[in-house]
C-alpha cells in the first residue's frame, strides 16, 4: 500500500497499539461521535444509533455503544441522528485551473467536504518543469489534508506538435516516483503515443508499474475501435474524457475506471452515469471528479459536495454516489486501507451531513480534528511561500503591436475559407468549423455577424517573438474587446482572444508587464485583471480575493457580449492539443483528430 503524505502525518503501523487498545476499552479515545447515522460504503447501509471514536487521527472503533472509548479528557461529539459519511475525494484535478496554490485550494475545499485530492500538477510542469512539481508536491506534504501527486506524464502534451516551457520523460518520472508524496502517473495525455507504442510513453507508464503505482489515462476520442483498444493495453488504468453513456462503458468493460467529470465547464456525469442507473452496470468502477474547478466556483458553488449533488439528481442512490467519490477512489489508487471510508484504522476524514440527498454539510473532519463547520474553515493551511524564481516566467522578447495579430490573405482576395475552432459549451472538445471570412487591408478579419473573433497564441517560454494566429467562434463578443491569459493548458504559452487587434496587444503587453495571469481590455482600457505570478498560472492571494477578481473577469467578458458558462475556463483550453478537434498551437493550427498541423486558410 502506498502510503503518501507520511510524513506529515503518522503510519497506521505507528499508533497501531493505540489504535486498538481504544477498540478494547483499555485506552480512552481523543474523540468520540455519538448517536450517528454511519454510512457504510463497503457494505452499502446506512446504520442508525453508531458511535464513531477516533484517536491518532484515525478512526478507532465504529458501531454501537461506543462508551467504552470515552474517558475523562475524551472530547465528545452529539451526532444527533445526523449522517457521518467519509470525506470526500476527487480523484483527478489540477490545483492550478483554480489558479490558487495548494494551500489556498485546500483552504477554499475544505467547507464543501473534500478531504482527499489526487492532482496532477502538469500545468506547472509545462512552465517550470520537475523544479516546479518538486515546489506543489513539497506544498501538499504540508497540507492538513490529504494531498497525493501524480507525476505528470506528458511534457509537452503533445510532442512534435507543441514545445512547452519543459520536457519530462521516463528518467523523470522514475525520479519522481521515489518522492514521498506521489501516487501514481498523471494522465497519460498522448494517446495516440500509447496506441502507436511510443518508446517515451510506455518507458514512463513501465517506470509507474514498477514502483507499483496507478498510470492515469486520458482518452480524448470518440474511436472506440482499435486505438482505443491499443491504449488500454497500453497500461492506462482509468479515463475522465469520456461524454458518452458508451464511453463509460467502454471503458469500464475493459477494466479502466470510469472517471465522471463535474466541473467548472465541464459537464460530463448526466450522460454517462446512465450506464449505472439504467444499464445496471456495477458502480463499483465507477468514479466521481472534478477536472477541474475554477476559483469562483470553489467559493460559490462547491467542489466534490457539487458533484456528488448532481451525481443524485441524476438518479443515482446517495449512498452509491458517496461510494464514488470515496472508496472507490481509495481503492483505485491503493488507498483503501488508508481512507476512504468511516472503519477502523483508516484516517479519521469525515462529514456530518442533515441531509443526505442535498448533502448539506454541518462538520467536516480530516484526520480527527474539525476541519470546517457550518461552511467556516476552522483548521487552518499553513502558509507557503513560493520562491521569487517560480514568479519569473514571462520571457517575452518584446512588446506586441496590432499587426502580430494580422493573418495574411492570398494577395487579390476579397475574401477566404478559413477553418475556425468551435467551442462547445460546457464540454472540452471544440468542434471544427468552416467560415467564409473578409479580407481587409490584405489580412483575414474577424466576424461578428458570425461570431468569429481573432484568436493568437503568443509563445512566452523561449523569447521567440512567435505569434500564431487563427479565428474561434463561440464566444458572442459583440464590441471591441480582448482577453489575454498565460493560463492556456497545456503547455501554457498566452492566449489572446478578441474582436479587435488593437486591445489584443494592450491585453498581451500588460500580462508581460504583471508577469502572468488573465486580462480583458474593451474600448481602449483594462477593465479586469487576474496577477497569476507563480507560473504565470496562480496568485499568492488569498482564495476569496481570486475568486473576486475571477468573478469581475467573468462580469466583463459578460460586458462584452459573451453569455458561456464559464467562459473563462473554454478559453483557456484553446490550446489543449490532446482533445479534439481544432486547437492552436505555438507549431500553428492543430488538428486533433488526425494529430497533424494543418492550415488556418482553406485551399490558399
Amino acid at each position: 500500500m502506498s502510503d503518501a503524505n507520511s510524513l506529515q502525518f503518522p503510519s497506521w503501523a505507528s499508533v497501531a497499539k493505540t489504535l486498538v487498545d481504544v477498540a478494547m476499552g483499555r485506552k480512552a479515545a481523543d474523540l468520540v461521535l455519538r448517536n450517528c447515522r454511519w454510512v457504510n460504503v463497503h457494505s452499502g447501509e446506512i446504520l442508525a444509533g453508531s458511535d464513531i471514536a477516533i484517536a491518532a487521527g484515525r478512526f478507532a472503533y465504529v458501531g454501537p455503544d461506543g462508551s467504552h472509548t470515552i474517558g475523562p479528557d475524551t472530547d465528545v461529539v452529539d451526532g444527533a441522528g445526523r449522517y457521518a459519511a467519509p470525506g470526500l475525494c476527487d480523484a483527478h484535478m489540477h490545483v492550478e485551473s483554480g489558479m490558487v496554490t495548494v494551500t489556498e485550494f485546500v483552504r477554499a475545499v475544505a467547507p464543501h467536504g473534500t478531504t482527499s485530492m489526487f492532482i496532477d500538477p502538469h500545468e506547472i510542469a509545462n512552465v517550470l518543469g520537475l523544479p516546479g512539481v518538486k515546489l506543489m508536491h513539497d506544498e501538499a506534504l504540508a497540507q492538513p489534508i490529504n494531498v497525493f501527486v501524480q507525476a505528470p506524464s506528458c511534457v509537452p502534451s503533445a510532442p512534435g506538435l507543441e514545445k512547452a516551457g519543459a520536457e519530462l520523460g521516463p528518467g523523470e518520472i522514475a525520479e519522481m516516483m521515489g518522492w514521498p508524496g506521489i501516487i501514481g502517473l498523471g494522465e497519460v495525455m498522448n494517446f495516440p503515443g500509447v496506441a502507436a507504442a511510443d518508446p517515451k510513453m510506455l518507458g514512463e507508464i513501465a517506470a509507474t508499474m514498477a514502483a507499483g503505482k496507478t498510470v492515469g489515462g486520458h482518452y480524448a476520442s470518440l474511436d472506440l475501435g482499435r486505438p482505443f483498444h491499443g491504449y488500454v493495453a497500453g497500461g492506462p488504468a482509468d479515463d475522465h474524457e469520456g461524454t458518452r453513456i458508451e464511453d463509460a462503458v467502454a471503458r469500464v468493460r475493459q477494466g479502466m475506471r470510469a472517471m465522471l467529470r463535474l466541473g467548472s465547464a465541464w459537464y460530463d456525469v448526466a450522460s454517462q452515469i446512465r450506464a449505472v442507473t439504467e444499464m445496471g452496470l456495477d458502480p463499483r468502477n465507477f468514479i466521481l471528479c472534478t477536472d477541474d474547478s475554477h476559483s469562483g466556483t470553489l467559493i460559490q458553488d462547491g467542489h466534490m459536495d457539487r458533484v456528488v449533488r448532481h451525481a443524485i439528481a441524476q438518479g443515482l442512490a446517495p449512498v452509491t454516489a458517496l461510494q464514488m467519490a470515496t472508496l472507490n477512489t481509495a481503492c483505485h489508487f491503493g488507498l483503501e486501507r488508508e481512507l476512504g471510508s468511516i472503519t477502523p484504522g483508516r484516517r479519521a476524514d469525515l462529514l456530518l451531513v442533515s441531509d443526505l440527498p442535498t448533502l448539506k454539510l454541518d462538520a467536516v473532519y480530516a484526520r480527527g480534528r474539525l476541519a470546517a463547520e457550518n461552511g467556516r474553515l476552522t483548521l487552518d493551511a499553513p502558509a507557503y511561500s513560493y520562491p521569487d524564481w517560480s514568479k519569473q516566467t514571462m520571457k517575452m522578447a518584446r512588446d506586441l503591436a496590432a499587426s502580430d495579430f494580422d493573418l495574411p490573405a492570398p494577395a487579390g482576395a476579397a475574401t477566404v475559407r478559413a477553418r475556425v475552432i468551435g467551442v462547445i459549451e460546457n464540454q472540452a472538445p471544440t468542434e471544427a468549423l468552416e467560415r467564409e471570412l473578409s479580407v481587409e487591408n490584405g489580412a483575414v478579419a474577424a466576424d461578428l455577424a458570425q461570431d468569429v473573433c481573432y484568436a493568437a497564441l503568443v509563445e512566452r517560454h523561449r523569447a521567440t517573438g512567435d505569434v500564431v494566429n487563427g479565428f474561434v467562434h463561440g464566444f458572442g463578443y459583440d464590441k471591441p474587446c480582448a482577453l489575454a491569459s498565460t493560463v492556456a493548458h497545456d503547455s501554457h504559452h498566452m492566449i489572446v482572444v478578441g474582436t479587435s487587434k488593437a486591445e489584443m496587444a494592450q491585453a498581451a503587453n500588460r500580462l508581460r508587464e504583471v508577469g502572468g495571469g488573465a486580462v480583458l481590455f474593451a474600448a481602449g482600457r483594462e477593465r479586469a485583471l487576474v496577477p497569476l505570478p507563480i507560473a504565470g498560472l496562480m496568485s499568492d492571494a488569498r482564495a476569496e480575493q481570486v475568486a473576486a477578481e475571477a468573478e469581475a473577469l467573468g462580469a466583463a467578458m459578460r460586458d462584452c457580449g459573451c453569455s458561456l458558462n464559464n467562459a473563462f475556463m473554454q478559453h483557456s483550453l484553446l490550446a489543449l492539443v490532446v482533445i479534439p478537434a481544432l486547437r492552436l498551437s505555438d507549431q500553428g493550427l492543430v488538428d486533433v483528430n488526425r494529430f497533424a498541423a494543418t492550415s488556418v486558410l482553406i485551399d490558399a
